[in-house]
This record gives structure tokens, sequence and C-alpha cells, in this order.
């Protein structure tokens, strides 16, 4: 069985912790044993030192040196080996100016030159060294010999034997292994602690599995079409994909942030902080129709997915749009009915000029209507969006009319935006006035000044209370029941959003005599001059 390198990160931290701290743990052993050994060997040579000192400073030994001869029963050896016998040491050596040894534990050695160059110590000098000799290495100490008058008559060697020494170091080797041991089992605990936490972390999974992860996840993250973000427990952007930097407007330095840095306050904020709770949440950022999931994770923050509704909100309101249309033409087709019953009974009773002054009246009457939006709305887009509106409104019994103030010249730089909020603001006021008002009444102005597109749609309904005035553009705030397709409360939503877009305002304010009035302003939206050669943008009158 081959037995390799682990692949789980909590493995190979384990691993790699115990051979870190058993390496510190040598090394600073190491590095305490080599001032432990210095020491013991200054004490050894500081110890032999003393013994020197005190054998040098003894007058029987430089008298018998004067007055003898280098004698294994002399004086001189007599006194250093009770000297050396008292204190322990491995040797004391007496010699002569010469060198030649007056006293050794081996008496043989008496007579004899000693075997190490004597001259420092002859010369007055003090020698401390651990040094190899006839008996072994020794840590040992040489000093002067003098006489009553101070001159230097010989030398005093003593040794201390280096086995000693090195049995001290060995005697202090237990207890410092203890404490070594101890430290290692202190670190093998932390690091199983850690490791432990590694693993539970990492779910078991190896560093190259993690690699492979979060390549993946990367992949991943910017090849879906949804918007996902990710946030930590304290509501900073833990990452982003490019679909949420897109859906949500946000710069690419969001990563690291508080959302609260990249993301204004509002809804779609409120949605990805986790303050508006619920499944498929419905948000406008900017022009776009948002649907919002919230998932919690385990570590106190959260992954918000980003769903683009926009298409599907424009194709739900010209849903809207059409049926309400076809109920027009549903009304129409009965009226139509009535006034060609009409029509054939002037015939049947031959009546031809008033048949024909009948459907004279009614062609004027349409005709008219129209004319008058299309001479003040000089841009198509616009104009066929208020006829098609007076159509249903009248078939609904509510008079549509555009103020005598309304004015709009032919160049918009996008008349697509003011369509939209021009549409939700007269079907608004369409509903409202259709649920029993007396005399249902809505009126449509827009006028350009200085550059400013102003649209205004005022209605005789019940008005809107003060303090509701500003949640009513608020994403989600309706009192229409939603239809099945789409849901409700994103209308006057995004009214705001599309005006603010531009630099612009939505505001409502009371209608003198009752009801509410609706005004939304677009900044330089309106192009002031377009030479010949420039195109003509989208919506606009050749």
């Amino acid at each position: 069985m081959r037995i390799g390198w682990p692949r789980q990160v909590f493995a190979q931290v384990l691993i790699a912790q115990l051979l870190i701290t058993t390496g510190v743990l040598l090394l600073l052993t190491g590095l305490f044993l080599q001032p432990l050994r210095t020491q013991l060997d200054d004490q050894a040579e500081h110890q032999a030192l003393a013994i020197a000192q005190t054998t040098a400073a003894d007058p029987e030994i430089a008298a018998g040196l004067l007055s003898s001869e280098p004698d294994p029963a002399g004086p001189v050896q007599r006194q250093a080996e009770r000297t050396r016998e008292a204190t322990g040491a491995l040797y004391v050596v007496v010699m002569d100016p010469r060198g030649i040894r007056w006293s050794h534990t081996d008496v043989r050695q008496v007579g004899h030159r000693v075997s190490t160059d004597p001259s420092t110590p002859l010369h007055g000098h003090v020698i401390l060294e651990i040094d190899r000799g006839t008996l072994g290495t020794s840590a040992r100490a040489k000093v002067p010999l003098r006489d009553g008058a101070g001159t230097v008559i010989g030398a005093v060697s003593v040794g201390i034997a280096y086995s000693g020494v090195q049995e001290r170091l060995l005697a202090a080797l237990p207890g410092l292994l203890r404490y070594a041991g101890a430290a290692l089992a202190v670190g093998a605990g932390a690091a199983l602690f850690v490791a432990g936490v590694f693993r539970k972390r990492t779910h078991g999974v190896s560093l190259r599995d993690i690699t492979a992860l979060l390549s993946e996840r990367e992949a991943m993250l910017h090849a879906v079409r949804e918007g996902v973000i990710a946030l930590d427990e304290h509501q900073r952007v833990r990452l982003v994909n490019d679909e949420a930097a897109r859906l949500l407007s946000l710069r690419d330095e969001a990563e690291g942030r508080d959302l609260e840095e990249v993301l204004p306050p509002g809804r779609s904020r409120d949605v990805l902080t986790g303050h508006v709770t619920g499944r498929d949440l419905l948000t406008v950022r900017e022009n776009r129709v948002l649907i919002a999931n919230r998932m919690p994770t385990p570590d106190g923050g959260a992954v918000v997915t980003l769903r683009d509704r926009t298409e599907v909100e424009l194709l739900g309101r010209e849903l809207d749009s059409t049926k309400g249309l076809l109920d027009a033409l549903r009304a129409q087709d009965h009226e139509h009915a009535n006034r060609l019953h009409t029509v054939l009974g002037y015939l049947d009773l031959d009546m031809p000029d008033s048949a024909r002054s009948y459907v004279a009246g009614l062609t004027h009457a349409r005709r008219a209507t129209a004319d008058n939006f299309a001479d003040r709305v000089r841009v198509p887009m616009v104009s066929a969006l208020l006829v098609g509106k007076a159509a249903v409104a009248a078939e609904r019994g509510v008079t549509l009319r555009l103020s005598d103030r309304s004015r709009l010249p032919s160049r918009l730089i996008d008349a697509r935006d003011v369509v939209t909020v021009l549409g939700n603001l007269i079907d608004n006021a369409l509903d409202v006035v259709g649920g029993g008002s007396a005399r249902p009444e809505v009126e449509v102005e827009i006028f350009v000044e200085a550059d400013t597109v102003v649209t205004r749609v005022s209605d005789n309904g019940p008005g809107v209370p003060v303090e509701l005035r500003e949640t009513v553009f608020e994403e989600g705030w309706s009192t229409k029941e939603s239809p099945h397709h789409r849901g409700r409360g994103l209308g006057l939503a995004m009214v705001r959003s599309l005006a603010e877009r531009y630099g612009g305002t939505a505001r409502i304010a009371a209608r003198a005599g009752g009801g509410a009035v609706f005004t939304v302003t677009f900044p330089d939206i309106a192009a002031r001059s377009l030479t010949p050669e420039q195109p003509v943008p989208a919506g606009e009158a050749p």
C-alpha cells in the first residue's frame, strides 16, 4: 500500500503543523543546550582556576620547588596530591621554569616535561581552556607560581575531568525533554483543533478540489443569465456576477464594500438586505423590473438571485392594453350595430339625406378628436397613444381631454419613455375615476418648458391622501387586484424610476375641486434643434 501526501486540507494542515511544531521544538532545544554547555564549560574552567590559584598561593609548594628536586615522594608531589584529592580535580601538576613536572597523578610522569607548551603561564599569564592531554580531555587552568618576591618560579596546571561536565549536561536533558514533550503535546493538540476546524469548514475536500471548485464557480457565476450577488453577515458584497452588476447598475469595485455604499436606499436594497421578505419579490432598479429571491447562508450572510422581468412586464402591460382595446372594440361593435340600424331605418323611411347627415356627424366627431391630438402633439407615438386612450375612455364613459396648454414639438430624444409614463398615468386615472365618479373626467397636459418635457395627468377621483403621496411610488403598493400574468404596484414605481433616470421628478398634488394631479418632468429630453443631416430619433415625425 502506497503512503503519500494526504489530499484533504485538514490532514495537510495537521501534518504541516506537527512538522513545524516538532522542528521549532528541536531548534529551541538545540539553542538552549548550546548556551548550557558553554555555561558548564565556563564553570568547570573557573573551578579549575580557583584550585590552581589556591595551589599556587600555597607557600609550601613554592618552598618545596626551590629546596628540592623532582621526586615522586617529594614535598611538592605530596602537597599537590592532597589538594587534588580534597578538590576532586583530575590532576594538579606543578612544573618548574623548564616545564619539568614536580607533581602528577601518575607518579611516573614526575621529572618529565609536560606535553603542552608551558610558556604562557611561565611568562605570568593565566590560561583557561578545554584541551586534551595525557589524562584525556579536561577543563584546565594554568597559572604562574611565584616566590615570596613575586618572581615566577614555575607554574601550576589543574584539570577538571570533562566527563563530569558532560554528566551535568546529560542530567539536565530529562527535565528539558519533559518540557519539550509537554510543549509538543500542546502544539499537537492545537494542531488537531485547527485541523478539525479546517475539516469542518472545507468539508474534507482537497486543495486541488478547492481550486477546481473556485474555477467552476467563477465560470458558472459569469455564465448564468441570472444575476447573483452574495452578502456576508455585515451586509458587505462578497461577490457579484456580471449579470447582477448590469441589472443593479453596480460599478466594478462593488465587491468588498457595504451594500449601502453601492446601492441607494429603496426597495431594491431592502430586498437584498432581507428587510422585505418573501419569494419572487418584485423590485424596480432604474428602468428594469427585477424578481429577487434571497437565501440566507449558515454564516449569517445571504445569496440573492435576480431575474430581469422588464420585457415580461412590458408585454403584460401591452396585454392589458390589448384587452382594453378588445373590450372597447366589442363595445364599439355593439354601438356601430345600433348606428347601422339607425342608418338602415333612415333608408327604409326613404330619408337618405338624414342618413348622410347622421353618418357625417359621427365621422366628423371622431376625426376632429384625432386631428386635435395630432395638431397639439407632434410626436406620432405620443399622439397615437392619446387617440387610443381616448377611445378606451369613451367606451368606459370617461371624458379624456387634452388641456389647452398642451403643446409637444416633433423633436424628442426618446419618446418611448414619455409614452410609458403617460400610458401608466392615464391607465391609473381611468381605473380611479371609473369606480363611481358622477362625471368621470381625465385631463392630460403635456408641454415643453426650457427643454424639459412636463407631463401632467389629473382626474376627479377620490384623490391621494397626503400621507400616501410618497408611498404610492414604492414597488408593490397598489389598490388594485393583481392579475395572474404579472404583479401590481410597479407602474408608478417605474414612472418615478424613468423620471429620475433623466434627472426629473414625479410628484402628486391635490386637484382643485377634488381628485389628484400627477406631474412628471423629463429634463433635457427635448432636442433644441436638429440639422437636416442628423437622423430622426425613433418615434418622431420626419
